[in-house]
C-alpha cells in the first residue's frame, strides 16, 4: 500500500549503506603460444589454469567468435591434481555424527516434556539438529527440522525469520516461484510459512502445518481489525483541550492520563499542567490531526482506518515519548499492516528502528528476507543487515538474533562465497552466536569463507576459535590454511594427530593426502574411498594422476567409478576434458550438454568459458543429427538404461525445439532419476511454461504438485485437464496420483483402466513403456501374474528394458527362480547403469550367488543400503556378530540411514547391549521420529536399562 504522503515523510535516516563488492583473486594465464611440436606433447606440457569446482568464479563474457578446439587445448592443457583441492565443508561436521544424532534427539525429547516446556530451546535445538542433518544431505530431514524450528518459534521475530526461511528452501516448489507481492500465499503454501501469520504474537506448537491460513473463508491473520467508526464524544466529558497552535483539541482528562503512568503524572501530579484545562502540546513535535487521534484511541481504544502513514508516525513518536504502550502496539501493528513491499520496507524501517517498534521492524525485515538474495545486492539493506551498527539498531528493536544471520549468510555463501556482503554477515552471525554449536557454526564457516577468499591467516584463526569452542572438523581448515601459507609438514602433523586421536573417517585420509605424495599419497587415498567411497576428490585426484601419466582411458574408467552412482557437474567435466584429449569428441559433447542440463548458467576452465560455448565448438568435430536421429539416438539409450546420455539427447532436441514442453517434461523425469532434484524442478516448470494448450499446462501443474507431496491437487489436476483434452499424460497422472493416495483392490481396478486409457492416447513409446509397466505392477500387487507378465511382454516389445525387472519378479512367484535369475541376467546385459539389477538378481539365487551380486552392487553403487544389511543378517545367522556390527557400521560411517541404525540397534539388543541400543536407536528416531520399529525397540532398550539401575 502506498500514500502519496510516504514521499514527503524520510526525513530520518539512521544508517549509512554499504556495498558487498565482490572480491576475486584471480590472475587469467595468457593464451600460450600457437605452436607446439606435436598434439600429444603439447597437451601433456601445458599448465592447466582451470578448476573443476562446480561453483564457477569470475565469469567472462562470451567470445565473439567460436574459438577452435586446437586453441582451447594450447590455452588450457590437462587438468592438474592441484588444482582440483576439495573443497572444505561449510557446516557442522562431528567426529562421531551418530552420537551427535543421538543426543540431538535427547536433547529435543528432554525439552518437549509436558512438565517443561520451553518454546525458545526447542526452536535453538531444532535449528542445531538442522545444522547437523547438513552432512546427510537430504533436504527432506532439514526441511523438516527447520519446520520443527517454526512451529516452536517463541515470539514474532522467529516466526518472521524461520517462516522465510522455509519460503526460500522451497522457492523451486512453487507454481509461481515470482508471486507479485512476496507477502502473497499460494494454493500450495503451508501454513509455517505464512507471512501474515508470522506477525502474529504468540507460541503456537500445535498450529496446523497446511493449508495456509489466508486461504480460508475466515482470516485470522489480519493485524488489526476493522474500523468503521466509533462513539461521539460527549461534551459534558470534556474536561481537558490539548492545543496545538491555534487549534484547540477537545479530551477527556481521565481517559489521557490512563495511556501512560507520564501522563497521569503530568494531568494529575504536582506539575502546573494538572490545574490547567488547555495544555499546549504546540512544540512536541505532533499536529494537532494526531493529538486528535490520541484523543479518541484513549476513549475507544482503536485507531480508525482512515489514519495516513505520517499520521500513524507522529502517534507512534508521541507514544514512545509518554510511555503509551497500548497506544504504541497500535501504531506499530497498523503501520505492520501497510509494509507490503521492499519500497514501503525501505521507507519504514528507520522510522520502526528509531521509534523501537517491533512488528513495523518485523515487517520491515520479512520483505527483506522473502525477497533474498535479490535484496542482497540493494547498498541500503546491506547496511541495515550486515553492519555492526545495523545490527546495534536491530537488537535494541528486538530482531538481531543467531538465527537471522544463520538464514542471511546461508543464503549469501550460496550466492558468493567471497563477497564482502558474506563475510559481514558472517561476522555479524559470530556477534550473536552464543557457545557451543552456535560459535562453532559461525567461527568455522567464516574460516571457510576467508580461505576462498585467500586471507589465509584470518582463515586460521577463525578455524582455531571453532576448534577450540569443539567442532574437531575445523582442524581440516586449520591444516588447509596453513599448507597454503607455505607450511606445508604442519599441516600433515596436524591430520596425523587428529587421524591417532579419533576414530577414523574417510574425510581425515582424503585431507591429509593433500598434504604428501607418492605411496603415502595413494595410500592414503585408498583408506579414504574405502571409508567412504561417495568422497568425489580421491576418484578425480587418481584419476588426474593416470592423465598425466597419459593413461586417458584408465583415467576415464576411474572418473566413470563415481559417475555410475553419483553424477556431479565437476566430474562430467573432468571426464569431458579427458575425452577431448583422447578425441572422443562424441562422448565430450555428451558429458558437456548433461553438465549444462544440470546447470545452464556453468563455466568451463576455471570459470573462463560457457558451457554452450564449448558445445558449439565441439559440433564442429561431431556428426550432426536431426529430430528423427535424436529420437532414434534417445530410444536406444532409454532401452540401455542410460541417463546421462538420455539427458544429453534431449539437451540437443531442445536447442531444436526450445518450446517443446513434452521435451522438458521427459527432461525432469530423468533428473529425478539422477536425483537432481533442483533441476528435475527446474526443468517441470518450464515444461509448464512452454505449454501451448491449457490442458498440458494443468498437467504439469498436477506433477509439480504431486512431487512436492500435494496428492489430492495433483488429481484434481489430472481430472480437470481430462475434462479438457483426453491425453496420455494427464491419465497417467492421475493413475499415478491415485494408486499413491490409496491402492486397494478397487482402486487397483481404476488406476488399470486409467493407464488402459493412456494408452489409447496418442503418446510415444517410451511413455507407453512405462504405463505398460506401472499396469504389471499393479497386477502383480493384485496377484493377477498371468496379466502382470502380459504388461511386462507389452513394454519389453517396445523396449522398455526396466520391465525385466516386473517379468523377473513375476516368474519367481510362480515359483519359477531360474527363469527370473535369467529375466534380470537379460537387465543386466543391457542396462548401462546396473547396480539395482545385480541387487534384484541376488534374491533369486542361492547364498553364495547372492553375495557375489550383492558384492558387486556394492561396487558399482557403494550407496545402495540393502547389500550391507543383508551380509550383515547372513553373518549374524551364523553367530558371527562382531562381523555384522562391523558390516553396517562401515556404511553408516558414510551415510546414516534409518534401516542400517535400527537394524544394529535389533542387533546390539539381541547381544543384550542396551546402551549400544538405545544410542542407535536415538539416531535413528533423529532421521525419523515417527518410526514404529525403532520406537517399539527403543522403548524396550529403555525398560531394560530401567531394569538394570534398579
Amino acid at each position: 500500500m502506498h500514500n502519496n504522503l510516504l514521499t514527503s515523510i524520510r526525513s530520518l535516516k539512521l544508517i549509512d549503506g554499504c556495498k558487498g563488492t565482490q572480491v576475486y583473486a584471480l590472475n587469467p594465464s595468457s593464451a600460450a603460444a600457437a605452436s607446439a611440436p606435436s598434439y600429444g606433447e603439447r597437451l601433456l606440457s601445458l599448465r592447466p589454469t582451470f578448476s573443476l569446482r562446480s561453483k564457477s568464479i569470475n565469469p567472462q563474457t562470451h567470445h565473439q567468435h567460436t574459438p577452435s578446439l586446437d586453441s582451447l587445448l594450447s590455452t588450457f592443457g590437462l587438468p592438474s591434481a592441484d588444482l582440483i583441492d576439495p573443497p572444505i565443508d561449510p557446516f557442522l561436521r562431528p567426529v562421531d555424527p551418530i552420537d551427535s544424532l543421538a543426543s540431538s534427539f535427547r536433547s529435543i525429547s528432554s525439552s518437549s516434556s509436558p512438565s517443561s516446556p520451553s518454546p525458545s530451546s526447542l526452536c535453538e535445538l531444532h535449528l542445531e539438529q538442522r545444522s547437523l542433518l547438513r552432512g546427510i544431505g537430504d533436504p527432506k530431514l532439514l526441511r523438516r527440522a527447520l519446520r520443527s524450528a517454526r512451529l516452536h518459534a517463541p515470539d514474532v521475530h522467529h516466526k518472521v525469520v524461520i517462516s522465510s526461511w522455509l519460503r526460500f528452501e522451497r522457492r523451486e516448489d512453487e507454481l509461481e516461484p515470482s508471486p507479485s507481492s512476496p507477502l502473497s500465499c499460494s494454493s500450495t503454501s503451508p501454513a509455517v510459512e505464512c507471512p501474515r501469520a508470522a506477525l502474529s504474537p504468540g507460541y503456537a506448537p500445535d498450529a496446523p502445518l497446511d493449508p495456509c491460513t489466508c486461504r480460508c473463508p475466515s482470516d485470522p491473520c489480519e493485524l488489526s481489525p476493522s474500523l468503521t467508526g466509533a462513539t461521539d464524544l460527549d461534551e459534558d466529558d470534556v474536561d481537558l483541550w490539548l492545543v496545538v497552535n491555534d487549534e484547540e483539541v477537545p479530551c477527556v482528562r481521565s481517559r489521557v492520563a490512563a495511556l501512560s503512568k507520564p501522563l497521569s503524572t503530568l494531568l494529575y501530579g504536582g506539575f502546573a499542567e494538572s490545574r490547567r484545562e488547555r495544555i499546549n502540546f504546540t512544540h512536541n513535535g505532533i499536529s494537532a490531526r494526531a493529538i486528535r487521534a490520541v484523543g479518541d484511541f484513549s476513549r475507544i481504544g482503536r485507531l480508525y482506518d482512515d489514519y495516513p502513514p505520517d499520521i500513524i508516525l507522529e502517534i507512534l513518536a508521541f507514544a514512545n515519548r509518554f510511555c503509551c504502550e497500548s497506544l504504541k502496539a497500535a501504531c506499530d501493528s497498523k503501520l505492520a499492516s501497510i509494509v507490503r513491499n521492499v519500497d514501503d520496507a525501505l521507507l519504514f524501517i528507520d522510522y520502526g528502528l528509531a521509534e523501537t517498534a517491533y512488528l513495523l521492524v518485523a515487517a520491515c525485515l520479512q520483505i527483506f528476507l522473502r525477497e533474498l538474495p535479490r535484496t542482497l545486492q540493494n547498498s541500503e539493506i546491506t547496511g541495515i543487515l550486515c553492519s555492526p551498527e545495523g545490527r546495534e539498531l536491530l537488537a535494541i528493536a528486538g530482531h538481531a538474533s543467531f538465527a537471522l544471520y544463520y538464514f542471511l549468510s546461508e543464503v549469501a555463501m550460496e550466492e558468493d562465497m567471497r563477497s564482502n556482503t558474506t563475510v559481514m554477515l558472517l561476522e555479524r552471525m559470530g556477534e550473536c552466536a552464543g557457545p557451543g554449536w552456535q560459535k562453532q557454526l559461525a567461527m568455522h564457516q567464516l574460516g571457510c569463507v576467508m580461505l576462498e577468499r585467500g586471507e589465509y591467516k584470518d582463515a586460521q584463526k577463525c578455524f582455531e576459535v571453532a576448534v577450540e569452542e569443539g567442532h574437531v572438523y575445523s582442524l581440516v581448515g586449520m591444516a588447509r590454511a596453513k599448507y597454503k601459507k607455505g607450511h606445508k609438514y604442519s599441516a600433515y602433523k596436524l591430520l596425523t594427530r587428529l587421524l591417532s586421536e579419533y576414530h577414523p573417517y574417510g574425510w581425515m585420509y582424503q585431507e591429509r593426502s593433500l598434504y604428501c605424495i607418492g605411496r603415502e599419497k595413494v595410500a592414503d587415498l585408498s583408506m579414504a574411498t574405502e571409508l567412504d567411497p561417495a568422497l568425489p576428490y580421491p576418484y578425480k585426484c587418481r584419476a588426474v594422476e593416470l592423465a598425466e601419466e597419459d593413461k586417458l582411458c584408465a583415467a576415464v574408467a576411474e572418473i566413470n567409478k563415481i559417475l555410475g552412482f553419483k553424477v556431479s557437474t565437476d566430474c562430467l567435466e573432468l571426464r569431458a576434458w579427458f575425452y577431448v584429449a583422447l578425441c572422443n569428441y562424441e562422448a565430450a559433447l555428451r558429458d558437456i550438454r548433461a553438465i549444462v542440463t544440470l546447470d545452464p548458467n556453468y563455466m568451463m576452465f576455471h570459470g573462463k568459458m560457457p558451457g554452450e560455448l564449448l558445445i558449439d565448438v565441439l559440433l564442429q568435430h561431431v556428426q550432426q543429427w536431426d529430430m528423427a536421429d535424436c529420437w532414434m539416438q534417445l530410444y536406444d539409450r532409454w532401452s540401455a538404461v542410460d541417463d546421462v546420455g538420455s539427458l544429453a539427447v534431449v539437451h540437443q532436441m531442445l536447442v531444436k525445439e526450445p518450446r517443446n514442453s513434452s521435451l522438458r517434461f521427459r527432461q525432469s523425469l530423468l533428473l529425478l532419476r539422477l536425483n537432481c532434484q533442483k533441476s528435475a524442478m527446474r526443468s517441470l516448470r518450464m515444461a509448464r511454461n512452454h505449454s501451448a494448450y491449457e490442458y498440458e499446462r494443468l498437467v504439469y501443474e498436477g506433477w509439480i504438485l504431486y512431487d512436492t507431496g500435494h496428492r489430492k491437487e495433483a488429481l484434481a489436476k489430472a481430472e480437470e485437464s481430462i475434462a479438457m483434452q483426453r491425453s496420455f499424460e494427464a491419465f497417467f497422472l492421475k493413475a499415478y496420483a491415485l494408486a499413491d493416495t490409496s491402492l486397494d483392490h478397487s482402486s487397483s481396478s481404476q488406476v488399470i483402466q486409467l493407464l488402459e486409457q493412456a494408452n489409447n492416447c496418442a503418446s510415444d513409446n517410451l511413455r507407453k513403456g512405462q504405463a505398460h509397466n506401472n499396469m504389471g505392477s499393479i497386477y502383480v500387487d493384485c496377484d493377477m501374474l498371468d496379466e502382470a507378465a502380459e504388461c511386462y511382454a507389452k513394454a519389453l516389445g517396445i523396449k522398455h528394458t526396466r520391465a525385466h525387472q516386473g517379468l523377473a519378479r513375476v516368474y519367481f512367484l510362480k515359483n519359477q527362480k531360474k527363469a527370473a535369475y535369467d529375466e534380470m541376467t537379460k537387465l543386466i546385459e543391457k542396462a548401462k547403469n546396473n547396480a539395482s539389477a545385480y541387487e534384484k538378481r541376488s534374491e533369486y539365487c542361492d547364498r553364495e550367488m547372492a553375495k557375489s551380486d550383492l558384492n558387486m552392487a556394492t561396487k558399482l553403487d557403494p550407496l545402495r543400503t540393502y547389500p550391507y544389511r543383508y551380509r550383515a543378517a547372513v553373518l549374524m545367522d551364523d553367530h558371527e556378530e562382531e562381523s555384522a556390527i562391523a558390516e553396517l557400521s562401515k556404511a553408516i560411517a558414510f551415510k546414516p540411514d534409518l534401516q542400517l541404525l535400527h537394524l544394529r540397534a535389533a542387533f546390539y539388543d539381541s547381544m543384550g547391549e542396551p546402551a549400544a541400543t538405545l544410542r542407535d536407536c536415538e539416531a535413528a528416531l533423529c532421521l525419523e521420529p515417527d518410526h514404529a520399529d525403532t520406537l517399539e525397540l527403543y522403548n524396550k532398550a529403555r525398560r531394560q536399562a530401567t531394569e538394570r539401575q534398579k
